[in-house]
């Protein structure tokens, strides 16, 4: 018989809770969820009061009998889950599987799975916390009545398999109004003048940059303007009339939340949110590290709080004065976001002692990259900020103004160690935002002469707003008050495999197929799909999860209206075909001019005739450059993994030119040039079949 069972999440959690606990202890895993609504159907009883109907998830049948079996054969079991909403719904559904009551004192979490955290989270269990499942329940099952009960309606207008979720569908249409905007946008032209201006005295050079006339701002629309301002400077003299000196302070950003940790791995180490999340969550569950075994190096990686504990406090401090010391340590506090859950402490490293030089040894790459990223940014957090002394002069030249600014770094602080970056930034550390970020200007005094030695004027245009990356679209989400720590990563990896949007030099752009959908949703299911409803639920969901709200309530209040909504829209589109496109290509088969239809991989022709001629073929992006072969069209196509590659449209009939290049004119190629597309498809597929030989 064990005296105790710890049930988690995952093998390598278990196998680094093992090495903490003595005694006749025996840590298993659950492999995550073992109950959730049945994939077939609905799964929620809307006659019901909306009662889930849970089922044991399929596979897990011989895992929930050996679970059952540990369980009857411990004197003792605790649920150490993942400490959140998802961990605590998974402990409901472990207590109901092993026939634990709810009222046991039987649930453990480890925000951190350090030796101190998991034997002192061992001598303080809990019951299981009903307010947190039943926040997961409400999200679970509204999220279950809203993706079952409108992606029918595409499935009828549009095409089977397509699904429409309630922060899904709202993500989709923030990208597709971005695009909209960018598609509207027309450039203005605007001006700037520059002047190289020489002091004599210290013979050395500064730029200032064209401010306005009198005094007064003044902005440049045209080449006429442009040519009055130059005439009035044509012999003007330039002569100092304001120099300002100041010390400015930058201060470091707080510990990593969830949303900032995948924002700043995507832009300095270019990670996809899953793939951030997946290195974590290695990081948090344990890593065997030499001279120590399987440790937990970070503490819990989804929250959206930035406090930290006192002890990880003291142990940065004693790090920070051993390694750069005493002036460059200041004791910080940073105040959580006010929809912050606060349940847990920012993500930070567990053990101050390892730095990632020193176990890098013991990492796989992107895990030194990311424990790199977290310690470092955790570090920097309890650092002095840098200091710059700042100059702004400001320099009259006839009746118009011009302005010099210029810093130089004073005391480097937490920029030694750690600069955030964003997206509207270059993030090399040698260019903006580094330490090389001095602009000198020479000792000026008020009315004195500065010479000018050129003067340069630049036309420039307003441009669009930048499409999203990632990191950017999860910054918004955010700052909308979409979702939650834990829904980001899927949300936008769901939207990607449903191919509404995609990745184009890492910025997200709709489909066509995206746009479709999104049109349909926005027009006929405007209440649900909008930023300010999903918001709203967010915070209902927040007050199940603290007590102030029966999570069947929310579901209530949401359905009535809802199913007025569902219920109108079907009867509106029963009779409602959707218009087609019709292209200029005829039928091969029956002469019928085909129509444009979307697909899974975008637009495809096919015959309207359907279902008496089923003649359907693929639609091709064509670039400007014929092909640098026999001067055809040159098409874009897409491998498995959405990587574009160019290829001639008489390709293998009478041309053999393809390329993952895109062509330029005048080029000249030949089949040595690149690898065969179709070669290395087949090459990559032996590889891994290859490899997958070797491992077994």
């Amino acid at each position: 018989m064990t005296d105790k069972l710890i049930i988690v999440e995952s093998p390598a959690k278990a196998n680094t809770i093992k090495k903490f606990l003595g005694g006749n202890t025996k840590v298993v895993a659950s492999m995550g969820h073992i109950r959730d609504l049945p994939k077939s159907k609905l799964g929620v009883n809307l006659d019901n009061d909306f009662e889930p109907e849970y089922i044991n998830i399929r596979g897990k049948a011989s895992l929930i009998k050996e679970l059952k079996k540990d369980a009857d054969s411990a004197k003792e079991v605790y649920l150490a889950t993942d400490p959140d909403r998802e961990g605590e719904a998974i402990a409901w559904h472990l207590a109901y599987i092993l026939g634990i009551p709810e009222d046991r004192i039987c649930r453990v979490t480890f925000n951190e799975i350090t030796k101190e955290t998991v034997q002192e989270s061992m001598k303080h269990p809990r019951k299981i916390d009903m307010n947190l499942t039943d926040a997961q329940q409400a999200r679970r099952v509204l999220d279950r009545i809203v993706g079952y009960k409108i992606s029918p309606v595409l499935w009828k207008k549009v095409k089977r398999g397509l699904s429409a979720g309630r922060v899904q569908s709202v993500a989709v249409k923030l990208i597709v109004d971005r695009e909209e905007e960018i598609e509207k946008f027309i450039p203005e032209e605007y001006w700037n003048i520059y002047a190289t201006l020489l002091d004599e005295k210290s013979k050395s050079t500064f730029d200032a940059h064209f401010y306005g006339k009198n005094g007064k701002k003044l902005e440049i629309h045209s080449k006429e303007e442009l040519d009055v301002i130059l005439k009035g400077l044509g012999k003007a003299k330039y002569i100092v009339t304001d120099v300002k000196k100041s010390e400015k302070k930058r201060t470091p950003a707080p510990p990593f939340t969830t949303s900032t940790m995948q924002q700043e791995a995507s832009r300095k180490l270019g990670f996809t949110l899953k793939k951030t999340m997946s290195v974590a969550q290695g990081l948090y569950e344990g890593v065997s590290v030499q001279n120590r075994g399987f440790v937990g190096l970070i503490t819990y990686m989804r929250t959206d709080s930035t406090r930290i504990s006192e002890e990880a406090r003291a142990a940065a401090k004693k790090h920070i004065y051993k390694t750069y010391g005493e002036n460059y340590y200041e004791n910080r506090y940073y105040r959580s976001n006010k929809d912050a859950q606060d349940a847990h402490e920012g993500i930070r490293p567990t053990y101050i002692e390892l730095t990632p030089e020193s176990i890098k040894d013991s990492l796989a790459p992107d895990q030194y990259k990311l424990y790199r990223l977290i310690y470092n940014r955790f570090i920097a957090s309890q650092m002095s900020a840098a200091v710059y002394d700042t100059v702004a002069v400001d320099i009259k030249a006839n009746e118009y103004n011009f302005k010099a600014n210029g810093q130089t770094l004073k005391f480097a602080g937490f920029m030694t160690l750690y600069v955030e970056s964003d997206d509207s930034k270059q993030t090399d550390s040698s260019k903006k935002g580094s330490l090389n970020e001095d602009t000198v200007i020479p000792e000026l005094e008020i009315n004195q002469e500065v010479i000018e030695k050129k003067l340069e004027p630049k036309q420039s245009f307003t441009e669009p707003p930048a499409r999203y990356t990632e990191a950017s679209l999860v910054k918004a989400l955010e700052e909308k008050g979409i979702g939650r720590p834990s829904t980001y990563s899927p949300t936008i990896t769901t939207i990607l495999e449903r191919r509404y949007i995609e990745k184009e030099q890492k910025q997200l752009k709709p489909t066509d197929l995206g746009r479709v959908v999104n049109k349909l949703l926005v027009e006929n299911f405007s209440d649900v799909i909008n930023v300010e409803f999903t918001a709203k639920i967010e915070e209902q969901f927040d007050n199940v999860a603290e007590g102030k709200q029966q999570w069947k309530q929310v579901i209530r209040e949401f359905y009535a209206p809802f199913k007025i909504t569902l219920d109108k829209v079907e009867k509106e589109l029963e009779h409602v075909q959707l218009e087609y496109e019709v292209s200029d290509v005829p039928c091969e088969k029956c002469g019928r001019m085909m129509v444009i239809k979307y697909g899974k991989y975008g637009k495809f022709l096919a015959c309207p005739g359907y279902p008496e001629c089923r003649n359907a073929k693929p639609i091709y992006e064509t670039i400007d450059v014929p092909c640098p072969v026999c001067g055809g069209k040159v098409q874009v196509r897409k491998t498995r993994r959405r990587k574009n590659y160019y290829i001639c449209e008489n390709n293998p009939k009478s041309c053999n030119y393809i390329s993952w290049n895109k062509p330029k004119k005048g080029e000249k190629w030949s089949p040595e040039d690149n690898v065969n597309i179709e070669t290395k498809k087949r090459t990559t597929r032996k590889r891994k079949v290859t490899a997958k030989k070797k491992t077994k």
